[in-house]
């Protein structure tokens, strides 16, 4: 009996080490924001509600936003972005899978400023297309902050209407603000 809780005793020590080890950020009020301003009028929305995790150790993130979640100045234009363009009844999320290509470079026990190398795929409007971008992990007081900028060509993802190259840019910039917690 004595030797069973001993096995019990360093089993439960080994998966306490290993569950520290692979620490996990999450948020579920990230942000994104996107300009598509092709013309005079200005084409811009953001979304607060960005479900994000990523691991410590291994670098794999992930990054999930409702398309019906971006929110415009103008509601005609809100619903122009989800009925004719975006199709989110159709395709109602967008996604992020892939790794921080250089998570070992990052000190989470030490605040301060990290660039980031991320690798992945991006899937818009049912198309997943492998992206690689740079950003920022920022560390304060042991909590990660990820802000990055990129541009996604909206023929790359099969996005169709009328305007694209004339009222809305053919090329739509998409930045990245997630405070995560741990």
């Amino acid at each position: 009996m004595r030797k069973i809780k001993i096995l019990l005793a360093v089993f439960v020590m080994s998966m306490s080490i290993q569950l520290n080890a692979q620490k996990v950020f999450a948020t579920k009020a990230g942000q994104i924001l996107f300009n598509a301003t092709g013309g005079i009028e200005k084409i811009a929305a953001v979304n607060n509600q960005v479900d994000s995790k990523f691991g410590e150790a291994t670098g794999q993130i992930i990054f999930a936003v409702l398309i019906k979640g971006f929110k415009f100045e103008n509601q005609l234009m809100e619903d122009h972005f989800n009925e004719n363009y975006m199709e989110s009844s159709k395709f109602p999320k967008a996604e992020f899978k892939g790794y921080i290509k250089n998570i070992k470079d990052i000190n989470f026990s030490k605040d301060g400023k990290y660039g980031a190398d991320f690798e992945g795929d991006l899937i818009i409007h049912g198309v997943s297309k492998k992206v690689s971008t740079k950003g920022q992990i920022e560390i304060a007081q042991g909590k990660p902050t990820i802000v990055g900028e990129f541009s996604v060509k909206l023929a790359d993802y099969g996005i169709k209407g009328s305007y694209i190259g004339d009222k809305i840019a053919g090329e739509v910039k998409i930045k990245v603000n997630c405070k995560y917690q741990n």
